[in-house]
């Protein structure tokens, strides 16, 4: 039977419970344990897939095609474990379990459907839906925060959950603020303990308390102290997660030096090894020791909210890392790109562009007109899902001639739709979860740059979309010096296209971010990066 750790968090959010969840499934997978994780989110939406990302910030995409929170990305990163569709479930997601199986009748026929016991028991069930039969322990992470009146039931039902299963079979963590009062030169506990309090009402005492503060020297002995009197926790396990100096991959070691890890699977009463974590020293090592520095132009519709493109930026450092390179990645608005005036203003410095996804016309012209720029100035050029297809309307404008060519999403009476509706989404009339999601192959052409990166003759990547390059238009293309270098088996789409004349100029109709580790780097990313370090020197 596997043992359960469950993630809270009290006084404010972002405090980084995705990441101490992380963490603690790094450090224990390095026990040689079998760990699954799962993220529990209070909103009503089915899932983020059709959530603005300036609201919700980037929606991560599963190996088997689910839309979820981005803090999947940091438990994939971190282990180097697939999730999947059982990992990431809204209270609106389990709300609509419930009313199908209302509507069927049967199990519930005849019943008035509650939130105690129908709504806190499907909670139950989804938790038992994560993991395996090989699966030591499952990690899930409740999302919000202590106190807000929709994280109740999930709360009520982990309460449940640990009367049913006992308490040597699970395990609360809650993340808390330690502040402080810079003026008066004081931490301040109080937040942390009323905290604490509002769990207690519900029935739940947690087991560790990791306290996020700026400094080690904010959560001396005798705070720790207090904590663990007044909060009822042990005071060793009372830990700290504190500002990192170099990168967030260096929080897992800095839990492993308060023995996070050996004091959860003490608790647990299952064995532990030394650590293997050597590999992730190095990673942390490298991001230490890196002289050379490069900037990156990351153009994209959401930059108001870094946390929109965390994958792509991620995937930047760790490409840079196994380079013992810095990047600096700078986040240019689109919008801003679409004054000419500006291009070459904004974009000059950068030592490589990136034009990530979206959705919409805003800003479109405005990754067109980077497009053109990175082409004709030689600048290593790297084009995902959406900015693959604003690289194909841009060489489809000023190379082939084709001077009103657009994407039908954005003008469905251009007379050259080089970007198309997929026949297969033509019918689709729900947004939600309909797209072409999740991992599919793709076949890699003999002797291009695609294939010299990745180092195989077939692929498989994340996708999330419904336009795909109009073949009708490949002839043209080719006939003008793109490669299509990357194809789906069938042939019908285009996942890859490249220009051999150029440094580096590269577009992709798939999510490479989504496969990219601190350790293992994706290699489209690391040559796009290394690319970029040629043309700094």
């Amino acid at each position: 039977m596997p043992k359960y750790i469950f993630i809270t968090g009290g006084v404010v959010s972002s405090l980084g419970k995705g990441i101490v969840a992380a963490s603690i499934g790094l450090l224990l997978k390095s026990h040689g344990l079998c760990v699954a994780h799962q993220k529990l989110d209070p909103y009503l939406n089915i899932d983020p897939g059709t959530l603005n990302p300036k609201e919700h910030g980037e929606v991560y995409i599963t190996e088997d095609g689910a839309e979820t929170d981005l803090d999947l990305g940091y438990y994939e990163r971190f282990t180097d474990i697939l999730t999947n569709k059982n990992s990431s479930y809204s209270a609106g997601k389990i709300y609509d379990i419930l009313f199908r199986k209302e509507r069927k009748g049967g199990e519930f026929f005849g019943k008035t459907i509650q939130v105690i016991p129908h709504l806190t028991n499907e909670i139950q069930n989804v938790i038992k839906s994560a993991g395996n039969e090989k699966t030591d322990v499952v990690i899930v992470e409740i999302g919000g925060t202590i106190g807000d009146i929709e994280s109740f039931p999930f709360l009520e039902a982990l309460r449940i959950f640990r009367q049913k299963e006992g308490r040597k079979n699970t395990y609360f963590v809650h993340c808390t603020l330690i502040p402080y009062l810079k003026k008066a030169g004081e931490i301040k506990t109080k937040p942390t303990q009323h905290s604490v309090v509002e769990l207690r009402r519900i029935g739940i005492i947690p087991d560790m308390l990791v306290c996020r503060t700026e400094d080690e020297k904010h959560l001396s002995s005798d705070v720790r102290e207090k904590l663990g009197f007044f909060c009822n926790v042990d005071t060793k396990n009372v830990l700290g997660s504190f500002d990192y100096r170099h990168t967030i991959y260096e929080i897992p070691i800095s839990l492993a030096e308060q023995n996070i890890d050996t004091q959860i699977l003490d608790h647990f009463r299952l064995p532990y090894q030394a650590k293997q974590i050597d590999e992730w020293l190095e990673y942390i090592r490298n991001i230490e020791l890196a002289q050379k520095q490069i900037t990156i132009a990351l153009v994209g519709k959401y930059t108001c909210v870094p946390d929109a493109y965390k994958s792509i930026s991620e995937s930047l450092i760790y490409s840079a890392a196994a380079l013992k390179t810095k990047v600096n990645v700078k986040m240019i608005s689109a919008e801003d790109l679409e004054n000419p005036k500006n291009v070459k203003v904004i974009l000059k410095d950068a030592d490589g562009i990136l034009v990530a996804g979206g959705f919409g016309d805003r800003g479109v012209e405005g990754k067109i007109a980077a497009v053109k720029f990175a082409r004709e100035n030689k600048v290593p050029f790297f084009g995902i899902c959406l900015g693959m297809q604003a690289a194909a309307v841009e060489f489809a404008r000023n190379v082939c001639g084709l001077k009103d060519a657009c994407s039908s999403e954005f003008n469905a009476n251009t007379a050259n739709p080089v970007i198309s509706l997929m026949n297969t989404q033509k019918e689709v009339v729900d947004k939600g979860g309909t797209m072409r999601l999740g991992a599919y192959p793709c076949k890699l052409k003999d002797k291009t740059l695609a294939a010299k990166l990745y180092g195989e003759k077939e692929v498989s990547e994340r996708h999330r979309h419904r336009y795909e390059f109009n073949n009708a238009f490949r002839k043209i293309f080719e006939e003008n010096g793109m490669v299509f270098s990357g194809i789906s088996p069938d042939g019908k789409l285009a996942e890859i296209i490249e220009l051999p004349a150029h440094p580096f100029f590269v577009g992709v109709q798939f999510h490479p971010e989504f496969k990219s580790r601190p350790i293992k780097p994706h290699p489209l990313f690391t040559g796009f990066v290394e690319a970029a370090g040629r043309r700094s020197k």
